[in-house]
């Protein structure tokens, strides 16, 4: 049996990147098995006439030239090949698209702006967990997507004339970082947005997330400097101060920004600054996936899952063979521990539905091996794909499995930026007990347990003479508020 038939191509002929996915569908899911990014920055190459320089076109076919060899093994129906803004715009594109789909074998389909914005949205639902009434922000190099939506379905779709190349070359070409270079890029932006903004007002959205290289950029230099994976104005307005303190384009460093993007950084910040600004935006967090997760999605016709989450917990739960019911266990009695201790500490939606994530993937570990298996499943945990879980989100649910038992990493709880630390710690010690009451594996032995939080002090009550018929249990639990106390956490015993 021929082994390609379950692989599937994405190619996104962008204005600034081109783009190569390659997955394999494994019971209803995809996994990934390559990933190809290339700058060819096509959309420098237009001219104020809309012609594609040569030079321009034969940076695009020395990209499609690598990927074509790739493609060779895959049937062509499982291919899907779209180009974007600058080919909708040259008027020269023809003469690209005969020698690109020449090179490539199969046809490239020049979608449009609409298009772009259905298939950027069909990737974010298929892969972003959080509320379900989204916006989605996708600054490519000479378009901007922006589409409201609920669940699977969109409700807006705007794509606009401006993108980070196509910026870069009219408000940044004396590669200049100064204020003015700034204030005229954010309002011509703002100008652009103005004839959608009540629009996308009208269809409203709980939560922003951001499909772009701009996005991921900003996602990297807050996780290299610390930060919470939250974009905010202020934050977005603190790196232009960043930009502008360095002068000029090639003299801009930031921690955590790459050369491959800097070159386009500014341009796209100036962008998503007035996107901020005209539609009042409070928080952005990155999307799991854009365009060529919707291509692929398509071609499998897969439903949208209405839970992500709990989608990416159970296929990993039966890939790593985790008994499910002591998951559930676990799981329950978080929920009710921290139910007891919510007047006191008030954790979040989001945090709770992370420490239950927690309970559900701590074992996985074993399926390596007993010994050390924490940190096998803190592993597994980092190294994982895990749809509706940001990157953040998954480095606070590997710090939680690394401390599920033994003495506490204090610190791999506070170098996490998903929650603040005081809650990371909140979480981990809900975590311990739960695993540690749970650990008989069996309902009809769980003892009814009382916990009560005052401040950073918390207090277990058991049932009468219960740790007098229970002395493993007894040693496990006075070993484990020593643990606690070597990190200052105070926890009493009644």
């Amino acid at each position: 049996m021929h082994r390609s038939a379950s692989l599937y191509a994405a190619i996104d002929l962008g204005s600034n990147s081109f783009h190569m996915l390659v997955v394999r569908e494994v019971a209803g899911s995809i996994q990934t098995l390559t990933r190809i990014k290339r700058k060819v920055r096509l959309a420098a190459g237009l001219s104020a006439n809309n012609q594609l320089s040569p030079e321009a076109m034969e940076r695009g076919w020395q990209c499609l030239r690598l990927f074509a060899e790739r493609l060779q093994d895959i049937p062509s129906l499982q291919i899907r090949v779209v180009a974007t803004a600058t080919l909708r715009m040259a008027v020269n594109a023809g003469e690209f698209l005969a020698t690109a789909q020449a090179i490539l074998g199969c046809p490239v389909h020049v979608i449009s702006g609409e298009e772009e914005a259905r298939l950027i949205y069909q990737g974010v639902a298929h892969t972003t967990g959080g509320d379900e009434h989204r916006l989605v922000v996708d600054i490519g190099g000479a378009s901007t997507e922006l589409v409201t939506g609920n669940g699977a379905q969109a409700t807006s779709l705007n794509s606009l004339s401006m993108g980070c190349v196509t910026w870069l070359e009219r408000y940044f070409t004396d590669r200049n970082l100064a204020q003015e270079n700034f204030d005229e890029a954010e309002k011509a932006a703002r100008e652009v947005l103005r004839p959608v903004a009540n629009a996308l007002r009208y269809h409203g959205w709980k939560v922003c997330v951001g499909a772009s290289g701009t996005v991921q950029a900003l996602q990297e230099i807050m996780m290299a400097q610390g930060m919470d994976e939250r974009i905010t104005l202020a934050k977005l307005q603190q790196l232009k101060q960043r930009a502008i303190h360095c002068g000029r384009l090639e003299e801009l460093e930031i921690e955590g920004l790459t050369l491959e993007r800097a070159l386009v950084f500014p341009s796209g910040l100036a962008i998503l600054i007035a996107i901020f600004t005209e539609l009042n935006i409070q928080c952005m967090t990155l999307a799991g996936g854009a365009l060529r997760e919707g291509l692929v999605y398509g071609m499998l016709h897969l439903a949208v899952d209405q839970d992500i989450r709990n989608h990416t917990l159970r296929n990993v739960q039966r890939r790593f063979m985790v008994d499910i019911e002591q998951a559930n266990r676990v799981a329950n009695l978080a929920v009710s521990f921290l139910d007891q201790v919510e007047d006191e500490w008030h954790i979040e939606p989001i945090s709770r539905e992370l420490l239950l994530s927690a309970c559900h993937l701590h074992e996985i570990g074993l399926s390596v091996d007993f010994k050390q298996a924490p940190l096998h499943a803190a592993y597994l945990v980092r190294n994982l794909d895990l749809p509706g879980f940001t990157p953040a989100q998954k480095k606070l649910l590997a710090t939680l499995v690394l401390n599920q038992t033994n003495p506490v990493d204090l610190s791999s709880l506070h170098q996490q930026n998903a929650v603040p630390p005081r809650v990371a710690e909140h979480l981990c010690r809900l975590l311990r007990l739960a695993i540690i009451f749970a650990s008989r594996r069996r309902d009809d032995l769980l003892p009814a347990i009382t916990l009560q939080a005052e401040g950073e002090t918390l207090t277990l009550t058991m049932p009468e003479k219960w740790l007098d018929i229970h002395p493993l249990a007894s040693e496990m639990i006075e070993q484990e508020c020593q643990w606690q106390s070597y990190v200052h956490w105070m926890l009493d015993i009644h």
